[in-house]
């Protein structure tokens, strides 16, 4: 069986792994766990490719620990009393069991939960590997039992660093810069992947060097890395945001490309968008909230790819419009306020009075009408007895809110007059 080229350059020390010195340094969880002799049950947290697996089998070796591996795509519960149970039969000398579960977020709550004695006394020593954020998909009770290390995409030196060592145990690959460089692109972090770009390139090609043109016609473009229910999903719909709120438009259409590629909804996008429009920038600019329906109802009827042109054009306007969360603030306050005096009924100078017996009651009694009144403003107060007039809406000194406050500061006078 042949066995595929990223197994088999798969690192056997850890100096041998790439891009994840700041886990790996002396100073790092994982060599002082070492040095001490006390293993200790870890999450591995990253993207694809970025030596996970491999630092789980380095780590296990340094303790000369048994070590045992499952996927949880394919495993149960059956799977792990069955491991706990060879490790019962069979204690070896006394030994703790090293177990690695990769994809550890796929198993469900009674599945992790499975876990629990046997690290509680002390015969397992678990690492699980995952891509997915652990505090999202992991129980709390395991969580609390390991340590939690987060690797990081490889970059370019790292990855180049793959490459050399390919070139080193294997071969020349016989690229020039331009086809390296476009190698390590199409990897995106990912060093088992560019493993498998490398082993399908020299497959495929002909002998001599290649050229950038010879490698755009071999490999094809990577699908983007991007989960609509995962945490990436949340990652880059917060970048988005922040990126608007920043006032930033070219960041801005950045992380909203990056979504498109991703294979988001561009309705989704369109959402959120409209979202923004009110709540950081809202009076501001009183026209971004229609502009952003308009956008939205553009790309409806235009479909994509037409349509998402509209939506970044709503992009470019969000970001450069003047920012005011004063309406977000205020709605915010009021709801609390609204929440604790829901007992309260309005003065019965505004309430209805469609009855004579409301009318007797005094409802509606003295209110006057504020178009009969100069200036249009009669200045009543219209909120329940016993509530001290709040002020909940307070604009900023940008965009049209300038505005508002100025038409604010004239009827706070008024009421003073009247």
């Amino acid at each position: 069986m042949l066995i595929p080229l990223a197994e088999r350059l798969r690192a056997e020390t850890f100096d041998e792994i790439v891009g994840q010195g700041h886990l790996l340094d002396e100073e790092g969880l994982i060599p002082r766990s070492i040095k001490n002799g006390q293993p200790l049950s870890i999450i591995l947290w990253g993207p694809p490719g970025t030596g996970k697996t491999s630092i789980a089998r380095i780590y296990a070796k340094a303790f000369k620990m048994p070590f045992h591996t499952m996927s949880a795509i394919f495993s149960g519960i059956a799977d792990i009393k069955q491991i706990v149970k060879d490790i019962e039969d069979k204690p070896l000398l006394g030994k703790r069991v090293l177990l690695f579960v990769d994809e550890i977020h796929r198993f469900n709550k009674a599945q992790q939960d499975a876990f629990l004695p046997f690290l509680e006394n002390g015969k397992m020593v678990l690492i699980g590997a995952t891509v997915e954020n652990p505090s999202f998909y992991l129980n709390n009770a395991l969580l609390s039992r390991m340590r939690v290390l987060q690797l990081k995409a490889l970059d370019d030196d790292a990855l180049n660093k793959l490459i050399d060592r390919y070139e080193t145990k294997i071969g020349p690959l016989s690229l020039d810069q331009d086809a390296r460089n476009h190698l390590i692109d199409l990897a995106q972090g990912d060093g088992r992947y560019l493993y498998n770009l490398i082993e399908n390139l020299t497959q495929l090609k002909d002998s001599g060097p290649i050229n950038l043109e010879t490698m755009q016609g071999l490999l094809q473009k990577r699908a983007a890395l991007y989960d609509r229910d995962g945490e990436q999903h949340h990652n880059l719909i917060s970048a988005l945001h922040k990126s608007i709120r920043g006032s930033d438009p070219d960041a801005s259409l950045y992380w909203f490309s990056r979504m498109l590629e991703g294979g988001e909804d561009p309705l989704y996008l369109a959402r959120r968008l409209i979202r923004v429009a009110s709540e950081d920038v809202g009076q501001a600019d009183p026209q971004a909230l229609p502009l952003a329906i308009a956008a939205r109802d553009a790309y409806e009827m235009l479909g994509s790819p037409e349509g998402e042109l509209a939506l970044a054009q709503l992009v470019i306007h969000l970001a450069l419009a003047p920012k005011s969360n004063a309406t977000y603030v205020a709605y915010n306050e009021v709801r609390k306020l609204a929440a604790s005096t829901t007992h309260l009924n309005p003065p019965a100078i505004i309430m209805n009075a469609p009855t004579k017996v409301m009318k007797e009651l005094g409802y509606g009694k003295g209110y006057r009408y504020d178009h009969d009144e100069p200036n249009g403003f009669s200045g009543q107060n219209y909120f329940p007895d016993g509530i001290d007039r709040p002020n909940f809406y307070r604009p900023v000194e940008r965009g049209f809110e300038r505005e508002m406050r100025k038409r604010i500061d004239y009827f706070n006078r008024l009421r003073k007059l009247d």
